[in-house]
């Protein structure tokens, strides 16, 4: 969930502006709507162009593209305030797809490429999103079967991608395929394709989910899809390289979005403890509840302390991010890599430990607050309609989503030398 990095200086009343103004957004544009947004299964296409409005969109895109250069510290209270204020994942996932879907074109693909795709996105005018994982596997990137054959002056693509976010109505898909030999195998034959939503061979079909219900999943199939040459990002080959470093973007993202639903969930269940009486008092006066709230506040200021310290780490260099919208040069050679070693190309290995660690313990203080919410509010924590309801729903797909945890500590661990 991140575009590139800009290691300008931000300000406090900057960052103080920008919370404000999701705050208003989300509180009036979104919260209000998600109940009916999760029965119909999706949201109006139209909230993009609103989001787009309040330059929501555009933030940490260069402005020649029609957006607005910023650094982590700066985007860290875009994700955090939608995530608190709006309440819901999947409107979060979806608006949002653009930032995992776009990178990889804003660092790697040609110029007019770049200015005929970045601007009617981040305008909300069309949706972008990122295709990798696979029916056979996730995580194993290195093993993608998707196959795209040059014919002349366009590649031939076949294969199946699996719970893509925004996949039923995305216009541009950056997808993970595999180039060159037909029996290539690893890392060394990935390549990434922008591939335009209309294209002809290319189908979709809806998924069904436990939570994220107003995001639209998709099951992505490519049956003979032709793409012209123009749209391969990067050269062919390299495509594994540039999602290891899309990854490192994500995973702060989602981070600092679980952060936001935790607060969430503290915010309604301090409410509830204040009004609910049981006993003759209100539950906030029974100090099991209070030790409740302790316990999820304790988390949660661990949890934004470890995110400012990681994004000032990331502005200050050590993401290995490009700005504005080429790769950094010198960035280490490219050679075959594992699972375990994911995100580490082109950045500081301590900043991926950081990230890795941040991701697990913020996305595990979102599973708390969570229960911990539920458990307060009782018999209504069960009921539909309660924000701690649709977050315990949502928790897991944060704890697997762009890298599960196993995967976080084995990474972790490959870059601490254990």
């Amino acid at each position: 969930m991140t575009a590139t990095s800009d290691a300008t200086p931000v300000s406090n009343e900057d960052r103080t502006a920008l919370t404000d103004t999701v705050t208003r957004f989300a509180r009036t544009e979104i919260a209000p709507h998600v109940d009916a947004w999760d029965a119909a299964g999706e949201f109006p296409r139209s909230l993009y162009r609103r989001a787009a409005d309040l330059g929501l969109l555009g933030l940490g895109y260069p402005e020649q593209y029609g957006g607005t250069p910023a650094s982590y510290l700066l985007r860290l209270p875009l994700w955090r305030a939608l995530s608190r204020h709006g309440a819901s994942g999947g409107v979060l996932a979806s608006l949002l797809s653009h930032n995992i879907g776009l990178p990889p074109v804003l660092a790697h693909g040609s110029d007019a490429v770049r200015a005929e795709v970045i601007p009617p996105v981040l305008a909300g005018e069309q949706i972008a999103a990122l295709a990798i994982t696979e029916p056979g596997g996730g995580s194993d990137v290195a093993q993608l079967k998707t196959t795209a054959r040059r014919e002349g002056d366009e590649y031939l693509v076949n294969g199946e991608k699996v719970f893509i976010t925004s996949g039923m109505r995305a216009d541009w898909i950056t997808v993970a395929v595999r180039t060159g030999d037909a029996g290539s195998k690893g890392s060394g034959g990935i390549s990434m394709l922008l591939i335009p939503g209309h294209s002809a061979g290319l189908s979709r079909s809806k998924l069904d989910k436990m939570g994220w219900l107003c995001s639209d999943t998709a099951h992505l199939r490519f049956d003979n899809v032709r793409v012209p040459v123009r749209y391969l990002l990067g050269e062919e080959g390299a495509g594994f390289r540039i999602i290891m470093a899309n990854f490192n973007g994500e995973r702060f993202g989602l981070a600092a979005s679980a952060l936001g639903f935790a607060e969430a969930c503290y915010d309604e269940a301090l409410a509830w403890a204040r009004q609910r009486k049981t006993f003759g008092a209100a539950l906030v006066e029974h100090q099991v509840i209070r030790h409740k709230l302790v316990d999820m506040q304790m988390r949660i200021q661990s949890t934004a302390a470890w995110c400012e310290f990681v994004a000032a780490q990331a502005d200050a260099g050590r993401a290995g991010d490009a700005a504005p919208g080429r790769p950094k040069p010198h960035q280490p050679p490219w050679g075959a890599a594992t699972h375990a070693q994911q995100g580490s190309v082109g950045a500081d290995s301590a900043w991926v430990v950081q990230v890795c660690l941040l991701k697990n313990h913020a996305t595990q203080t979102m599973q708390f607050c969570a229960d911990q919410a539920v458990q307060i509010l009782g018999g209504m924590g069960f009921m539909r309609g309660t924000v701690s309801e649709r977050i315990y729903r949502e928790v897991k797909v944060m704890m697997i989503g762009g890298g599960a945890e196993e995967i976080m500590k084995d990474l972790a661990a490959k870059q601490l030398g254990i």
